[in-house]
């Protein structure tokens, strides 16, 4: 078993106790990633606790040989994609996919996420359904984007612009 493999098995106990769940454990460059989420998301006091919790675990068990250091967080708004429950949670949703060298057409691809399963996934680029096998696809992640941008030359209404319009 490889050393994220052993850290999973300390840390996703550690999780579930405080109701969240094991999105992704990484240890790569001497670093342990830790990602967790939750419904309705992870707050500071989680992520501190969770932190805590894994540290002591990991110093007890000692799976990880040599230096490292340890970081705990939420997927946030760009999730990486690596396994097939990642893929499958993230249905209807944009995603960016970097695909390995030798893969058919455009390496890079953005579209919306139709469909996924244990072997592909099926992402619809210009309105055309485009199947992706998943040993094909070498980085992938959600993609967020933002409302409109402002227009250009719009005032800003903030506070301290409408006090300084009230003493003139």
């Amino acid at each position: 078993m490889d050393t994220a493999g052993r850290a999973r098995e300390l840390v996703a106990p550690l999780v579930a106790d405080v109701g969240a769940s094991l999105y992704d454990i990484d240890f790569n460059g001497g670093v342990l990633r830790v990602t967790v989420e939750r419904e309705g998301g992870v707050s500071l006091d989680v992520i501190a606790k969770l932190t805590r919790a894994i540290s002591h675990a990991l110093d007890e068990a000692d799976p990880i040989a040599g230096h490292y250091t340890l970081e705990v967080s939420s997927p946030g708004l760009e999730r990486t994609l690596r396994r097939p429950e990642h893929f499958a949670g993230a249905v209807g949703s944009l995603v960016s996919l970097k695909l390995r060298a030798g893969a058919e057409g455009d390496r890079r691809v953005r579209g919306t996420l139709v469909t996924a399963d244990d072997d592909a996934i099926v992402v619809e680029v210009d309105g055309e359904p485009r199947t992706v096998a998943l040993d094909r696809i070498e980085r992938a992640r959600t993609v967020f984007e933002w409302g409109p941008a402002a227009k250009p030359g719009a005032r800003s209404s903030s506070p301290s612009q409408k006090k300084k319009a009230a003493r003139s």
